[in-house]
């Protein structure tokens, strides 16, 4: 490719509202496993691997998400070169330059990637060699995007006008503009003239070239991604950024802060299968169709339906009959049923539930927590029944209740659990009881996954009845 070092960033601060009840805010689509192998973030980490002069990851993540995030890299070997915690969404401006001030430290300037976690790319081959030439381009001063061969009059996408092709560079076009979300009469005319594509919001460039032209065109967004960067703080492997000074940065758009304004902006024109999987239409146009045009995943079966996305996450049945072009979602805890040119309407009805309070619009029944994940199997006054399974190497905080004691059956796997000093090893079938106000501790030393069942009793239940005395996990 080149010999400049490549740096990709992939920057993962998304709710992706517009997929729930799948993607919640706690849980957002690019942790999920919506399309292919692994969650989106792993596919997206995944896919640069071999990439010629590649540095490890730098991730940029809502400090909400910041155990999954770990957790999904971990579980495909991968170690980022740091992994950046937003403590407030300010745009992909702020996110670009706090990326080039983490890529440049020691001195370096390599070429840099900027992608998103979120996006589903089928030919990898294609998005290498696209990769490829942007590399080499961005090697040569320009800073370049990639710009999707449109295969329909798409209104939901910006689009990029071509120029001229930039000499020496083969397959690399200076951008001619931007062109906001247009009509479908005026999608049709792009696809008529040529010359336009998608675009992608993948963007390739050197650090310093990137914040010169920040330090020109978006001046503020510079300086205060700057401070955050130059003000940060370790705590166990993440990066973390003081929330005032990140803050003070203005929430602008790349595209916006830069694209639209620098006289470098090149783009390379792709033809990669590529979906910014942005509503459930997204998802059935990128999902294998039967013989009716359905969508199906999970245990569905449909009488007389054609056209419709069909999903069950939560292992019960879904049926369907007599419905054309609908979207249909079924989880452990909520259910979405819209007009398939209507799902989109999604994000606002979890505005909604998000002001009524409804617990669905941000959370899914199993919660995560950086030591694994518990759900609730039952919950009335005066008790709640929870499974939990605890990680490999996953250990609770040492904490005590005021409220309710806890009686804990081992199903799979073994504990060892510290009660007030005195530690005990619980293996399948055995139980402990933990009463109310006793110091405890649960951990799981062993290789595999430790799965138990706790049943609380008391007069308050919630989870703010614990009283955390030391924590791995900075809590």
């Amino acid at each position: 490719m080149t010999d400049t070092p490549f740096q990709p960033v992939i920057l993962s601060g998304g709710s992706g509202t517009r997929l729930w009840p799948l993607s919640r805010r706690t849980y957002p689509k690019q942790l999920l496993a919506l399309v292919g192998d692994g969650s989106l973030l792993q596919q997206a980490v995944q896919r640069l691997a071999g990439t010629e002069g590649r540095a490890a990851p730098i991730i940029i993540a809502n400090d909400d998400h910041r155990f999954l995030v770990r957790q999904q890299l971990t579980d495909i070997g991968v170690t980022p070169e740091a992994l950046i915690l937003e403590p407030v969404g300010r745009n992909t401006a702020p996110a670009v330059a706090l990326a080039c001030h983490a890529a440049m430290a020691g001195g370096r300037d390599p070429v840099i990637g900027i992608f998103a976690s979120d996006h589903r790319i089928e030919d990898e081959s294609a998005f290498t060699e696209s990769l490829r030439k942007a590399i080499a381009a961005a090697a040569e001063g320009w800073i370049v995007t990639f710009s999707i061969a449109p295969t329909r009059p798409e209104t939901g996408y910006g689009y990029i006008r071509h120029g001229a092709p930039v000499p020496g560079l083969e397959g690399v076009n200076i951008v001619d503009g931007f062109v906001e979300k247009p009509d479908a009469a005026t999608a049709q005319s792009y696809l008529d003239q040529g010359g336009y594509g998608w675009n992608s919001g993948m963007f390739v460039f050197r650090a310093s070239v990137m914040l010169r032209e920040l330090r020109t065109l978006a001046p503020e967004v510079e300086a205060a991604a700057a401070r955050a960067h130059a003000a940060a703080q370790q705590d166990i492997g993440f990066t973390r950024l003081d929330a005032a000074l990140f803050g003070a940065a203005p929430s602008l758009s790349i595209d916006v802060a830069v694209m639209e304004r620098t006289r470098h902006a090149a783009t390379v024109t792709a033809d990669m299968g590529w979906s910014d999987l942005g509503s459930w239409g997204a998802l059935y146009e990128t999902a294998g169709h039967d013989a009716h045009a359905n969508a199906t995943i999970g245990r569905v079966a449909t009488r007389d339906t054609s056209g419709s996305y069909l999903r069950s996450e939560d292992g019960r049945l879904l049926t369907a009959i007599g419905i054309e072009d609908m979207v249909v979602v079924s989880t452990a805890d909520a259910v979405l049923v819209a007009p398939k040119d209507r799902a989109g309407e999604v994000k606002e009805i979890v505005a909604d539930l998000s002001q009524e309070r409804v617990a669905e619009a941000e959370y899914h029944r199993r919660v995560a927590r950086p030591w694994g994940t518990y759900e609730d199997i039952d919950k009335e006054d005066g008790f709640r029944v929870k499974r939990i399974i605890v990680n490999p190497g996953g250990r609770l905080s040492l904490q005590r209740h005021r409220r309710r004691s806890e009686h804990w059956v081992v199903v799979r796997g073994t504990a060892h659990v510290t009660i007030d000093g005195e530690e005990q090893v619980l293996t399948r079938n055995m139980s402990t009881y933990v009463s109310v106000g006793a110091t405890h501790r649960l951990e799981n030393k062993g290789p595999e996954p430790l799965h138990m069942i706790e049943v609380q009793v008391g007069d308050y239940v919630e989870e703010d009845d614990i009283e955390r005395l030391e924590d791995v996990y900075g809590r």
